[in-house]
Protein backbone atom coordinates (compact mmCIF):
# COMPACT_ATOMS: atom_id res chain seq x y z
CA UNK A 1 0.00 0.00 0.00
CA UNK A 2 1.30 3.54 -0.77
CA UNK A 3 1.94 6.00 1.39
CA UNK A 4 -0.67 9.12 1.87
CA UNK A 5 -3.69 6.70 1.46
CA UNK A 6 -6.79 7.86 3.47
CA UNK A 7 -8.39 5.17 5.20
CA UNK A 8 -12.08 5.45 6.19
CA UNK A 9 -12.36 8.82 5.34
CA UNK A 10 -10.00 10.55 7.75
CA UNK A 11 -7.08 8.19 8.83
CA UNK A 12 -4.12 9.10 6.66
CA UNK A 13 -1.34 6.40 6.15
CA UNK A 14 2.26 7.89 6.48
CA UNK A 15 5.18 4.93 6.82
CA UNK A 16 5.26 1.74 8.45
CA UNK A 17 6.39 1.38 12.28
CA UNK A 18 5.99 -2.73 12.34
CA UNK A 19 5.35 -5.93 10.13
CA UNK A 20 3.80 -9.49 10.73
CA UNK A 21 2.21 -12.38 9.80
CA UNK A 22 -1.64 -11.06 10.22
CA UNK A 23 -0.77 -7.54 9.42
CA UNK A 24 0.88 -4.04 9.16
CA UNK A 25 1.64 -1.49 11.43
CA UNK A 26 1.46 2.39 10.21
CA UNK A 27 1.83 5.39 11.76
CA UNK A 28 -1.04 7.94 10.77
CA UNK A 29 -2.89 10.60 11.26
CA UNK A 30 -6.31 11.47 12.29
CA UNK A 31 -7.85 14.28 10.52
CA UNK A 32 -10.67 14.70 12.16
CA UNK A 33 -9.80 14.57 15.50
CA UNK A 34 -6.33 16.20 14.55
CA UNK A 35 -4.23 14.03 15.97
CA UNK A 36 -1.24 10.65 15.30
CA UNK A 37 -2.39 7.61 15.10
CA UNK A 38 -1.26 3.74 14.92
CA UNK A 39 -3.54 1.68 12.15
CA UNK A 40 -3.15 -1.96 12.43
CA UNK A 41 -4.07 -3.45 8.57
CA UNK A 42 -4.92 -6.98 8.04
CA UNK A 43 -3.20 -8.83 5.12
CA UNK A 44 -5.86 -8.66 2.20
CA UNK A 45 -5.04 -12.57 1.13
CA UNK A 46 -4.46 -14.05 4.91
CA UNK A 47 -3.89 -17.45 4.82
CA UNK A 48 -4.41 -18.13 8.74
CA UNK A 49 -8.61 -19.33 8.80
CA UNK A 50 -8.71 -17.21 12.11
CA UNK A 51 -7.37 -14.02 11.43
CA UNK A 52 -10.26 -11.95 10.75
CA UNK A 53 -11.29 -13.18 14.16
CA UNK A 54 -8.73 -12.82 15.95
CA UNK A 55 -7.80 -9.02 14.73
CA UNK A 56 -12.04 -8.51 15.17
CA UNK A 57 -11.31 -9.99 19.12
CA UNK A 58 -8.22 -7.48 19.32
CA UNK A 59 -10.61 -4.68 18.90
CA UNK A 60 -13.25 -6.31 21.27
CA UNK A 61 -11.22 -7.01 23.49
CA UNK A 62 -8.33 -3.56 23.68
CA UNK A 63 -11.53 -1.64 23.30
CA UNK A 64 -13.11 -2.37 26.96
CA UNK A 65 -9.93 -1.35 28.42
CA UNK A 66 -8.97 1.93 29.69
CA UNK A 67 -6.14 2.00 31.25
CA UNK A 68 -2.77 3.95 31.43
CA UNK A 69 -0.86 0.88 30.90
CA UNK A 70 -2.97 -0.61 28.03
CA UNK A 71 -2.64 0.75 24.02
CA UNK A 72 -6.09 2.04 23.79
CA UNK A 73 -8.18 1.17 20.95
CA UNK A 74 -10.10 4.17 19.30
CA UNK A 75 -11.82 2.53 15.80
CA UNK A 76 -12.53 -0.51 14.05
CA UNK A 77 -13.45 -1.35 10.63
CA UNK A 78 -13.20 -2.66 6.74
CA UNK A 79 -11.62 -1.02 3.88
CA UNK A 80 -11.88 -1.98 0.52
CA UNK A 81 -12.20 -5.78 1.98
CA UNK A 82 -9.04 -5.27 4.88
CA UNK A 83 -10.37 -4.86 8.49
CA UNK A 84 -8.74 -2.23 9.94
CA UNK A 85 -7.80 -1.24 13.64
CA UNK A 86 -6.91 2.16 14.95
CA UNK A 87 -4.99 2.36 18.15
CA UNK A 88 -3.14 5.16 19.95
CA UNK A 89 0.21 5.61 18.68
CA UNK A 90 3.00 4.58 21.02
CA UNK A 91 5.99 6.86 20.76
CA UNK A 92 8.38 4.57 21.61
CA UNK A 93 9.96 1.14 21.37
CA UNK A 94 8.85 -2.91 22.11
CA UNK A 95 10.71 -4.16 25.21
CA UNK A 96 12.13 -6.79 22.30
CA UNK A 97 13.91 -3.89 20.21
CA UNK A 98 15.24 -2.34 23.88
CA UNK A 99 16.52 -5.90 24.83
CA UNK A 100 18.08 -6.06 21.25
CA UNK A 101 19.61 -2.31 21.67
CA UNK A 102 20.81 -1.59 25.27
CA UNK A 103 21.12 -5.54 26.70
CA UNK A 104 19.68 -6.09 30.22
CA UNK A 105 18.01 -3.56 32.15
CA UNK A 106 18.73 -1.87 36.15
CA UNK A 107 16.73 -3.42 38.69
CA UNK A 108 14.80 0.12 39.13
CA UNK A 109 14.03 0.33 35.51
CA UNK A 110 12.78 -3.48 35.85
CA UNK A 111 11.06 -2.84 38.97
CA UNK A 112 8.89 0.29 37.37
CA UNK A 113 8.01 -1.90 34.36
CA UNK A 114 6.81 -4.37 36.51
CA UNK A 115 4.54 -2.51 38.82
CA UNK A 116 2.96 -0.98 35.18
CA UNK A 117 2.68 -3.67 33.09
CA UNK A 118 0.76 -5.71 36.33
CA UNK A 119 -1.32 -2.61 36.44
CA UNK A 120 -2.37 -3.16 33.14
CA UNK A 121 -3.08 -6.99 33.15
CA UNK A 122 -5.00 -6.19 36.64
CA UNK A 123 -7.09 -4.51 34.86
CA UNK A 124 -7.45 -7.13 31.65
CA UNK A 125 -8.71 -9.40 34.53
CA UNK A 126 -11.04 -7.21 36.25
CA UNK A 127 -12.87 -7.31 32.61
CA UNK A 128 -12.52 -10.90 32.42
CA UNK A 129 -9.81 -10.63 29.88
CA UNK A 130 -6.44 -12.63 29.66
CA UNK A 131 -4.20 -11.54 27.77
CA UNK A 132 -2.22 -14.93 26.77
CA UNK A 133 0.89 -13.23 24.86
CA UNK A 134 2.38 -11.57 27.40
CA UNK A 135 6.00 -11.14 26.27
CA UNK A 136 8.65 -8.37 25.26
CA UNK A 137 7.26 -7.55 21.67
CA UNK A 138 3.79 -6.50 23.29
CA UNK A 139 5.04 -4.14 25.56
CA UNK A 140 5.98 -0.62 24.71
CA UNK A 141 7.38 1.98 26.19
CA UNK A 142 6.43 5.10 25.59
CA UNK A 143 8.55 8.61 25.08
CA UNK A 144 8.18 9.31 28.89
CA UNK A 145 9.11 5.55 29.83
CA UNK A 146 5.76 4.70 30.45
CA UNK A 147 4.43 1.17 29.81
CA UNK A 148 1.52 0.04 27.30
CA UNK A 149 0.21 -3.58 26.71
CA UNK A 150 -0.48 -4.33 23.37
CA UNK A 151 -1.81 -6.62 20.87
CA UNK A 152 -4.86 -8.28 22.42
CA UNK A 153 -5.27 -10.39 19.75
CA UNK A 154 -5.21 -13.86 20.85
CA UNK A 155 -6.57 -12.94 24.20
CA UNK A 156 -9.60 -14.83 25.87
CA UNK A 157 -12.63 -14.20 27.56
CA UNK A 158 -12.56 -16.36 30.47
CA UNK A 159 -16.13 -16.56 30.75
CA UNK A 160 -16.00 -17.51 26.88
CA UNK A 161 -14.56 -21.09 26.32
CA UNK A 162 -14.31 -20.73 22.71
CA UNK A 163 -12.58 -16.99 22.78
CA UNK A 164 -9.30 -18.93 22.48
CA UNK A 165 -9.93 -19.23 18.64
CA UNK A 166 -7.67 -22.38 18.31
CA UNK A 167 -8.40 -25.64 18.13
CA UNK A 168 -8.75 -28.57 20.77
CA UNK A 169 -5.16 -28.89 22.54
CA UNK A 170 -3.29 -26.40 20.24
CA UNK A 171 -1.66 -23.89 22.08
CA UNK A 172 -1.71 -20.07 21.32
CA UNK A 173 1.22 -18.19 22.32
CA UNK A 174 4.93 -17.77 22.79
CA UNK A 175 6.87 -20.92 24.36
CA UNK A 176 9.73 -18.80 26.06
CA UNK A 177 6.89 -17.15 27.90
CA UNK A 178 4.21 -19.52 28.75
CA UNK A 179 2.94 -20.93 31.82
CA UNK A 180 2.77 -24.95 32.79
CA UNK A 181 -0.41 -24.87 33.13
CA UNK A 182 -0.98 -24.04 29.98
CA UNK A 183 2.30 -26.17 28.42
CA UNK A 184 -0.34 -29.07 29.96
CA UNK A 185 -2.87 -27.73 27.99
CA UNK A 186 -5.62 -26.60 30.30
CA UNK A 187 -6.96 -22.99 29.91
CA UNK A 188 -5.27 -19.69 30.65
CA UNK A 189 -6.14 -17.79 33.46
CA UNK A 190 -4.69 -14.92 35.46
CA UNK A 191 -2.10 -16.99 36.47
CA UNK A 192 -1.08 -17.55 33.33
CA UNK A 193 -0.59 -13.71 32.75
CA UNK A 194 1.85 -13.48 36.04
CA UNK A 195 3.76 -16.05 35.02
CA UNK A 196 4.48 -14.69 31.50
CA UNK A 197 5.34 -11.39 32.74
CA UNK A 198 7.72 -13.14 35.45
CA UNK A 199 9.60 -14.84 32.35
CA UNK A 200 9.65 -11.11 30.79
CA UNK A 201 11.13 -9.21 33.66
CA UNK A 202 13.47 -12.08 34.22
CA UNK A 203 14.95 -11.86 30.78
CA UNK A 204 14.92 -8.15 31.28
CA UNK A 205 17.19 -8.27 33.92
CA UNK A 206 19.62 -11.45 33.11
CA UNK A 207 19.26 -11.13 29.06
CA UNK A 208 17.57 -13.83 28.86
CA UNK A 209 14.31 -15.89 29.27
CA UNK A 210 14.61 -18.14 32.38
CA UNK A 211 14.01 -21.56 30.12
CA UNK A 212 15.78 -22.10 26.78
CA UNK A 213 16.35 -25.25 24.71
CA UNK A 214 16.60 -26.92 21.30
CA UNK A 215 12.78 -27.01 20.74
CA UNK A 216 9.49 -25.23 21.90
CA UNK A 217 8.89 -29.02 23.05
CA UNK A 218 11.97 -28.76 24.94
CA UNK A 219 11.02 -25.45 26.48
CA UNK A 220 7.69 -26.21 27.52
CA UNK A 221 9.31 -29.49 29.47
CA UNK A 222 11.72 -26.87 31.24
CA UNK A 223 8.71 -24.57 32.17
CA UNK A 224 6.97 -27.76 33.70
CA UNK A 225 9.73 -29.54 35.64
CA UNK A 226 12.85 -27.31 35.47
CA UNK A 227 13.57 -24.82 38.33
CA UNK A 228 15.14 -21.24 37.15
CA UNK A 229 18.57 -20.44 37.93
CA UNK A 230 17.77 -17.27 40.63
CA UNK A 231 19.19 -14.63 38.84
CA UNK A 232 22.10 -13.64 41.44
CA UNK A 233 23.87 -16.84 40.40
CA UNK A 234 23.97 -14.94 36.87
CA UNK A 235 26.03 -12.05 38.26
CA UNK A 236 22.97 -9.81 38.20
CA UNK A 237 23.13 -7.19 40.90
CA UNK A 238 19.79 -7.74 42.52
CA UNK A 239 18.22 -7.14 46.08
CA UNK A 240 17.21 -10.40 47.31
CA UNK A 241 13.74 -9.56 48.37
CA UNK A 242 13.46 -8.27 44.27
CA UNK A 243 14.78 -12.08 43.29
CA UNK A 244 12.61 -14.17 45.82
CA UNK A 245 9.85 -12.39 44.49
CA UNK A 246 10.37 -12.89 40.89
CA UNK A 247 10.92 -16.53 41.63
CA UNK A 248 7.60 -16.28 43.14
CA UNK A 249 6.24 -15.63 39.69
CA UNK A 250 7.37 -18.39 38.24
CA UNK A 251 6.01 -20.47 40.65
CA UNK A 252 4.87 -24.13 39.10
CA UNK A 253 1.01 -24.12 40.24
CA UNK A 254 -0.72 -21.15 39.79
CA UNK A 255 -2.05 -20.49 43.52
CA UNK A 256 1.23 -20.25 44.45
CA UNK A 257 2.20 -17.22 42.20
CA UNK A 258 0.58 -13.31 43.72
CA UNK A 259 -2.07 -11.83 41.30
CA UNK A 260 -1.87 -9.18 39.19
CA UNK A 261 -2.63 -5.87 41.64
CA UNK A 262 -0.45 -7.71 44.04
CA UNK A 263 2.43 -7.51 41.61
CA UNK A 264 1.94 -3.89 40.96
CA UNK A 265 0.98 -2.85 44.62
CA UNK A 266 4.53 -4.86 45.87
CA UNK A 267 7.17 -3.00 42.96
CA UNK A 268 4.90 -0.02 43.11
CA UNK A 269 5.50 0.19 47.08
CA UNK A 270 9.65 -0.09 46.34
CA UNK A 271 9.12 -3.45 48.33
CA UNK A 272 11.74 -5.14 46.19
CA UNK A 273 14.53 -2.98 47.62
CA UNK A 274 14.03 -4.82 50.69
CA UNK A 275 16.33 -3.79 53.71
CA UNK A 276 20.02 -3.47 54.12
CA UNK A 277 19.89 -6.02 57.16
CA UNK A 278 17.49 -7.65 58.85
CA UNK A 279 15.36 -6.75 61.60
CA UNK A 280 17.05 -7.03 65.25
CA UNK A 281 15.85 -9.36 67.26
CA UNK A 282 12.90 -8.48 69.61
CA UNK A 283 14.99 -9.06 73.28
CA UNK A 284 12.90 -10.49 76.29
CA UNK A 285 11.50 -8.16 79.19
CA UNK A 286 14.07 -8.29 81.38
CA UNK A 287 13.55 -10.05 84.99
CA UNK A 288 15.35 -9.07 87.97
CA UNK A 289 18.54 -11.16 88.54
CA UNK A 290 18.59 -13.24 91.88
CA UNK A 291 20.62 -12.51 94.49
CA UNK A 292 23.58 -14.79 94.19
CA UNK A 293 23.42 -17.52 97.18
CA UNK A 294 25.53 -20.74 97.73
CA UNK A 295 23.23 -22.80 96.14
CA UNK A 296 23.31 -20.87 93.14
CA UNK A 297 27.03 -21.48 92.11
CA UNK A 298 27.03 -25.28 90.46
CA UNK A 299 29.20 -27.14 92.63
CA UNK A 300 30.36 -30.91 92.73
CA UNK A 301 27.85 -33.43 94.38
CA UNK A 302 28.85 -33.77 98.34
CA UNK A 303 26.95 -35.60 100.64
CA UNK A 304 27.19 -32.96 103.22
CA UNK A 305 26.17 -29.83 102.45
CA UNK A 306 27.41 -26.80 102.82
CA UNK A 307 26.72 -24.83 106.09
CA UNK A 308 23.83 -22.74 105.22
CA UNK A 309 22.59 -24.23 102.76
CA UNK A 310 18.95 -25.54 102.16
CA UNK A 311 17.79 -27.56 99.25
CA UNK A 312 14.21 -28.18 98.47
CA UNK A 313 13.30 -32.03 97.41
CA UNK A 314 10.23 -32.77 95.64
CA UNK A 315 8.64 -35.44 97.82
CA UNK A 316 5.45 -37.27 97.46
CA UNK A 317 2.72 -36.48 99.57
CA UNK A 318 2.14 -40.11 100.62
CA UNK A 319 2.95 -43.25 99.40
CA UNK A 320 0.88 -43.70 96.00
CA UNK A 321 0.43 -40.46 95.67
CA UNK A 322 -1.21 -39.05 92.37
CA UNK A 323 -0.14 -35.66 92.97
CA UNK A 324 0.71 -34.12 89.50
CA UNK A 325 4.73 -33.23 89.67
CA UNK A 326 4.30 -29.93 88.03
CA UNK A 327 2.95 -28.67 91.99
CA UNK A 328 6.14 -29.59 93.52
CA UNK A 329 7.99 -26.61 94.32
CA UNK A 330 11.18 -27.29 92.23
CA UNK A 331 12.72 -23.80 90.99
CA UNK A 332 14.43 -21.41 93.75
CA UNK A 333 13.56 -18.70 95.53
CA UNK A 334 14.47 -15.25 94.17
CA UNK A 335 14.76 -12.07 95.98
CA UNK A 336 15.13 -11.01 99.66
CA UNK A 337 11.99 -13.02 100.72
CA UNK A 338 13.00 -15.99 98.89
CA UNK A 339 16.82 -16.16 100.51
CA UNK A 340 15.05 -15.16 103.87
CA UNK A 341 12.85 -18.23 103.47
CA UNK A 342 16.01 -20.55 102.28
CA UNK A 343 17.67 -19.31 105.55
CA UNK A 344 14.67 -19.74 107.94
CA UNK A 345 13.90 -23.74 106.80
CA UNK A 346 17.63 -24.30 107.09
CA UNK A 347 17.15 -22.94 111.01
CA UNK A 348 14.72 -25.36 111.53
CA UNK A 349 16.37 -28.23 109.61
CA UNK A 350 19.44 -27.38 111.95
CA UNK A 351 17.05 -27.32 115.22
CA UNK A 352 15.26 -30.81 114.21
CA UNK A 353 18.33 -32.71 113.75
CA UNK A 354 20.08 -31.74 116.87
CA UNK A 355 16.51 -32.53 119.02
CA UNK A 356 17.09 -35.94 117.34
CA UNK A 357 20.36 -36.11 118.08
CA UNK A 358 19.63 -35.42 121.93
CA UNK A 359 16.52 -37.84 122.44
CA UNK A 360 18.87 -40.37 120.49
CA UNK A 361 21.92 -40.00 123.10
CA UNK A 362 19.22 -39.79 126.47
CA UNK A 363 17.79 -43.20 125.13
CA UNK A 364 21.11 -44.93 124.93
CA UNK A 365 22.42 -43.86 128.00
CA UNK A 366 18.59 -44.49 129.72
CA UNK A 367 18.69 -48.20 127.99
CA UNK A 368 22.22 -48.52 128.13
CA UNK A 369 23.65 -51.69 131.16
CA UNK A 370 25.46 -49.62 133.65
CA UNK A 371 21.65 -48.65 134.64
CA UNK A 372 19.38 -50.91 136.86
CA UNK A 373 15.90 -50.18 136.44
CA UNK A 374 15.67 -49.06 139.75
CA UNK A 375 17.96 -45.92 138.90
CA UNK A 376 15.94 -42.37 138.25
CA UNK A 377 17.07 -39.51 136.11
CA UNK A 378 17.71 -36.85 137.79
CA UNK A 379 14.94 -34.01 138.03
CA UNK A 380 16.90 -31.05 139.00
CA UNK A 381 16.84 -27.86 136.89
CA UNK A 382 19.47 -29.75 134.20
CA UNK A 383 16.70 -32.41 133.42
CA UNK A 384 17.22 -34.18 130.00
CA UNK A 385 20.60 -32.92 129.67
CA UNK A 386 21.84 -33.84 132.72
CA UNK A 387 21.27 -37.64 131.66
CA UNK A 388 22.88 -36.89 128.17
CA UNK A 389 26.10 -36.06 130.01
CA UNK A 390 25.38 -39.27 132.10
CA UNK A 391 28.29 -41.97 131.80
CA UNK A 392 28.67 -45.54 132.72
CA UNK A 393 30.49 -45.96 136.31
CA UNK A 394 33.79 -48.47 136.37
Amino acid sequence: MKQQVLIAGRYRLNNTIGRGAMGEVWQAYDELVGRPVAVKLLHAQNSEPTAAARFRLEAQTAGLLSHPHVVGVLDFGEQEGRLFLVMELVDGDSLARVLAQTGPLPAEDVARIAAQSAAGLGAAHEQGIVHRDIKPGNLLLDADGSLKIGDFGIAHFMNDPSGALTATGQIVGTSLYIAPERALGQPAGPPSDVYSLGCVLYQLLTGQPPFRAGSPIAVLHHHLDTAPVPPRELGVALPPAFENYLLGLLAKRPEDRPTAHQVADWFGAGNWRGRPEPLPAIAPHPRPEPRATAWDAPSAPSPTPAPGAATVYAFPTATGSTTPSHRTRRRQPTGVRGVARKRSRAVGTVAAVLVFLAALLIGMAWFSPAHSSADTPSTGPSGTASNSRSAPQP
